[in-house]
C-alpha cells in the first residue's frame, strides 16, 4: 500500500511540473531536439529495425521531469517525428511503446540519484518490456509477421544499443551535470 502511495505521489510531482512555464521552455527545447535527432540522428536498416538517438532527450525529460511528463514527451516527439519525416503509414501502437517507454524511464529516474547501475536497470527495462515485446508485437500487428520471426533481430539488436545507449546517456548526464546546465533547466 505504501509503495502504490509513493508512486501516485511520484506521478502527481511530475504531472506539477507542467504548470511551471521554465519547465515548459524546457519540455519544448527537448522536444526540438528529440525531432531534430529522429530526422538526422536515425537510421532505418530494414523495415523492421532501426537506429536512433532520439532516446536522449526523452530520457532527459523523463530523469528530470517525472514519469508523467516522460511520458508525455516521448508521445508527443514519436508523433512530431512522424509529421516531420514519415517513414511508412503511422501506428499508434508505437506512440503508445514511447509513452510507456518515458513512463519507465521517469519512474525509474525522476529524483533518484544517477548511478551506471539505475540507467542499466532503466533501460533494460524498457529494452525488454517495450522494444523487444510491445514494439515487436505491434510489428506483427502492422505487417502479419510472425513474432518469432522478428524477435531474434530485435533482440540481437537490444542486446547490442542497451550498454551502448547507457554509456551514451551516462556521459551526456554527467557533462551536462558538470557544465551546470540541469540547474539552469530546473526552475526550483
Amino acid at each position: 500500500m505504501e509503495k502504490c502511495k509513493k508512486l501516485r505521489d511520484m506521478f502527481r510531482e511530475s504531472a506539477r511540473e507542467l504548470k511551471d512555464s521554465h519547465t515548459m521552455v524546457v519540455i519544448a527545447m527537448l522536444l526540438a531536439l528529440a525531432v531534430v535527432l529522429g530526422f538526422f540522428g536515425t537510421v532505418q536498416v530494414t523495415d523492421f529495425l532501426k537506429i536512433g538517438f532520439s532516446f536522449l532527450p526523452n530520457e532527459l525529460a523523463a530523469m528530470l521531469f517525472g514519469p508523467s511528463v516522460g511520458g508525455i514527451v516521448a508521445g508527443t516527439a514519436d508523433i512530431l517525428k512522424y509529421l516531420v519525416k514519415p517513414t511508412g503509414a503511422f501506428f499508434p501502437g508505437f506512440t503508445i511503446s514511447a509513452v510507456t517507454g518515458g513512463i519507465l524511464y521517469g519512474m525509474v529516474l525522476y529524483r533518484k540519484p544517477l548511478s551506471v547501475g539505475r540507467i542499466v536497470f532503466a533501460k533494460v527495462l524498457v529494452a525488454v518490456l517495450v522494444n523487444t515485446c510491445l514494439n515487436t508485437y505491434w510489428l506483427t500487428v502492422m505487417y502479419g509477421s510472425s513474432f518469432a520471426a522478428l524477435l531474434p533481430a530485435r533482440l540481437l539488436k537490444q542486446m547490442v544499443m542497451v550498454p551502448v545507449e547507457t554509456v551514451l546517456f551516462y556521459l551526456v548526464v554527467r557533462t551536462l551535470s558538470r557544465a551546470k546546465v540541469f540547474a539552469l533547466m530546473k526552475s526550483n
